[in-house]
């Protein structure tokens, strides 16, 4: 059986701690791998390897650093099947899934590519009598990242990307489900002619991250994953006096408006609520019909598409969704539809007994929907993350706008209408960060910013877009006077710029 490692120093090394993770074959439900966890002296040492090799890594110009990125660019198209097929044997989402995974990622390296023009400072000439004023940007020095299972190629990308063109060497943890994809673009990094000791990929669990956490010389830390471990991290990295971006849960709303193209909102509610078995912080979860006759159109439409869900292996290039990452991760989601049956809510559509036929040890399961869902229920407050869409009746437009901005997460929503007054209304006073106006998951692209509100978002700046650049620098800005034609004589009040 396969044994996986760390990438550190430029390679592939053996765990030394002894302990080790199960990594599955979702579709089949068969262990493949097994994956090392570090301990807190191997995360020590790939941190004193990559502060080692930053020094001449950030005083290299941001021209050549980008020029290892286009490399990587090319080199991570040539492999993108490869990519693909490791991602979605580990992951369980399908093929064209997870190319769509990696594109996405790769979008936020030709972003970082900018590098010399996003790192330029400000410069003012003549602030003051003979004083110029200006700024710079500079690299922190060592930063990580700590990602999640369900976008093992972009979100270690979204971090890895913009910190290493920013002249940082990077410490990525990424989840212990599926590394593969991980520690392969490490070494497409290092084909590309990045330095050995830049990018580390240190697998582990819970000691790993707390060790991130502690190291003095780690000087910022992003995550995305839960809430309740978005929210630690960030605390803990506070603490520690660390630069912190977590980023956790969500519970993303889709408002239909009695205006709204029917078919195409069904179309759009079936791919954002079921794409990749729901298992995306982005998913559509919530739809939210406005007035009974809009909410009797869509049930009678999205039924039937619902029930024609077609599930298949991961490999299948003509499945809608392929299984969960794993048994535990099914068992989660149908308990929650257990609790919403009991609860009341009306269950239009159960996939619980989906069986797939000739793999039946994979972690598959059916589309569900729940219909006459309510915001006391707690299929509605909690994050399912499975194959899951409630349906929550809203009697007007000011109820529908209410439900997005009052519950707890506030990571992207979604508006379907003809009515341009509604929809930019509802873009301007909706309490969510991410806003998709007839776009049901609005993911913005590589040089906007991406990032949710309350506790879908800890932390100040977000991803990708500038705010990353702002993330991984430091600014320091230089006042400067040179002696001709000063005037000489101490000077005790706070200087003036006359």
């Amino acid at each position: 059986m396969r044994t996986i490692g760390h990438f550190i120093g430029g390679r592939e090394v053996e765990g030394k701690s002894g302990r080790f993770a199960d990594v599955f074959e979702p579709m089949t439900g068969e262990v493949q791998a097994k994956v090392a966890l570090a301990s807190k002296a191997e995360m020590r040492a790939a941190v004193l390897n990559a502060a080692e090799a930053q020094v001449a890594w950030g005083n290299t110009n941001p021209q050549r650093r980008a020029r290892v990125l286009m490399k990587f660019l090319e080199i991570a198209n040539r492999d993108y099947d490869k990519l693909a097929d490791c991602l979605a044997r580990e992951h369980g989402k399908t093929v064209p899934d997870a190319k769509g995974d990696i594109q996405r990622g790769l979008e936020v390296i030709e972003f970082a590519c900018g590098i010399p023009h996003l790192m330029k400072g400000e410069y003012t000439e003549g602030a003051g009598p003979g004083i110029d004023i200006y700024s710079m940007r500079q690299a922190l020095g060592v930063v990580a990242g700590i990602t999640p299972f369900n976008f093992p190629a972009m979100i270690p990308m979204w971090k890895f990307g913009p910190a290493i063109a920013c002249g940082n060497a990077f410490i990525l943890k990424p989840s212990e489900r599926d590394p593969g994809v991980p520690m392969m673009l490490a070494a497409l990094m290092i084909e590309a002619g990045l330095p050995p000791g830049i990018l580390n990929v240190v697998n582990g669990d819970k000691e790993a991250v707390d060790a991130i956490l502690d190291d003095e010389d780690i000087k910022a830390v992003g995550f995305v994953g839960s809430s309740p471990i978005a929210q630690y991290i960030y605390e803990r990295a506070a603490a520690t006096g660390k630069r912190a971006q977590c980023f956790g849960g969500a519970k993303n709303h889709a408002i239909i408006m009695p205006d709204a193209d029917m078919d195409q909102t069904v179309d759009a509610l079936i791919g954002a609520g079921y794409g990749s078995a729901g298992e995306r912080c982005m998913a559509i979860s919530v739809a939210v019909p406005v007035g009974k006759t809009t909410a009797d159109r869509l049930m009678e439409k999205l039924i039937p598409r619902v029930e024609s869900l077609k599930i298949g292996t991961s490999v299948d290039p003509s499945a809608d969704f392929g299984p969960l990452v794993t048994k535990e991760a099914v068992d989660r989601v149908k308990n929650y539809v257990d609790i919403g049956i009991k609860e009341g809510a009306t269950l239009a559509v159960d996939g619980r007994g989906f069986k797939m036929q000739g793999y039946e040890n994979g972690f598959y399961m059916g589309g569900c929907l729940f219909d006459n869902v309510t915001k006391d229920m707690r299929i509605y407050k909690e994050e399912i993350f499975g194959p899951v869409l409630s349906v929550v009746r809203a009697h007007d437009y000011e109820e529908a706008l209410a439900l997005p901005s009052d519950h707890d997460y506030g990571n992207g929503v979604a508006i379907f209408t003809r009515d341009g007054d509604a929809a930019r209304d509802f873009a301007a006073k909706v309490n969510v960060g991410m806003v998709g106006i007839n776009v049901p998951i609005p993911v913005p692209i590589a040089y906007y910013t991406f990032g949710g509100w309350k506790k879908s978002g800890f932390g100040d700046l977000n991803q990708h877009g500038p705010d990353s650049i702002r993330f991984y620098t430091k600014t320091k800005t230089v006042t400067a006077r040179w002696p001709s034609g000063v005037k000489e004589g101490a000077e005790f009040s706070i200087p003036l710029m006359k």
